[in-house]
């Protein structure tokens, strides 16, 4: 993957001393919080309850991921956050405040990039600033910012069909990351890459989020993604989803995949989900039988 040499003023230190997890936890108050939250999906024929009474606050300047099984409610979780679906009971704030639409404090990174194919990489982060009604010079300034920050700086006049998915996901969180939310919301970002480009890019937003004190609810299938990158992980348990446990990462950053302690507390997550997966195989089988 191509690598770039950034201006003194925008490139990140070459050994970012970060803080240790506790700390970033206690910097701000609470900043987004979930009071029971369910969420039904109703047709003529049937009744789903995807999402089953939750409640969780994140604090600003915290890191949690979420996992748990396919299908047990995670991204629907997200889209009430992001102000994109909405609980059918309970209630969620963000800051103090009822979440009934999108807005730019609550940016969502999805699996795909959803960038413009007609747009350049430098076009693409200024969109968001643009429809915000930003000045063009302090559109230029923050998207010099962040295409420096994700090292993007030799692509900026690149259209997407010339990046790598890597490069595509750079510059999806540029994007986001230019219009300076309070809280990113990523929905299984790195889920299609490749496992070399995925340590890459959970290396660097380790940086990035510890460098800007970023608020970020992080949803993910990988467990040791999730102890990599988390303050907290949050698991929930086969549909309808809960919240079964939440486990502390108190481990100092970087972290990286490898590490000892990264592999035991990715071995205690995996186990909170395996219990619930065959717990609810077995009752399967035995209403099948």
């Amino acid at each position: 993957m191509a690598s770039e040499t950034f201006d003194q003023e925008t490139r990140l230190p070459p050994k970012p001393k970060f803080e240790a997890p506790a700390e970033r936890m206690a910097a701000g108050g609470e900043l987004m919080a979930l009071r029971g939250v369910t969420r039904h999906f109703r047709t003529r024929r049937h009744d789903t309850l995807a999402i089953d009474r939750i409640s969780l606050s994140v604090n600003e300047g915290e890191f949690v991921c979420i996992v748990g099984p396919s299908g047990c409610g995670k991204s629907t979780l997200l889209n009430i956050v992001a102000g994109l679906d909405h609980p059918t009971g309970g209630e969620a704030l963000f800051d103090g405040r009822l979440i009934d639409r999108p807005g730019r404090e609550r940016i969502v990174v999805f699996q795909e990039p959803a960038l413009y194919p007609w747009l350049n990489v430098r076009a693409n982060v200024e969109l968001g600033l643009k429809i915000a009604g930003i000045g063009r010079s302090e559109r230029k300034r923050l998207a010099d910012r962040y295409i420096s920050l994700v090292n993007l700086r030799r692509f900026e006049k690149a259209y997407i069909h010339e990046l790598s998915g890597g490069m595509k996901q750079r510059a999806q969180l540029a994007r986001a990351l230019a219009v300076e939310p309070r809280m990113l919301l990523m929905d299984e970002p790195f889920a299609a890459l490749d496992a070399q480009t995925r340590d890459v890019l959970q290396q660097e937003l380790q940086e990035i989020t510890s460098r800007l004190k970023t608020t970020v609810i992080f949803v993910t299938h990988n467990v040791r993604e999730a102890v990599i990158l988390a303050d907290r992980v949050v698991v929930m348990t086969p549909a309808p989803g809960k919240l079964k446990t939440e486990i502390a990462i108190p481990l100092p950053r970087p972290r990286g995949p490898d590490s000892h302690a990264v592999v035991d507390l990715a071995a205690r997550v995996r186990t909170e989900l395996q219990h619930d997966i065959y717990a609810a195989q077995s009752a399967e089988d035995s209403y099948a039988i």
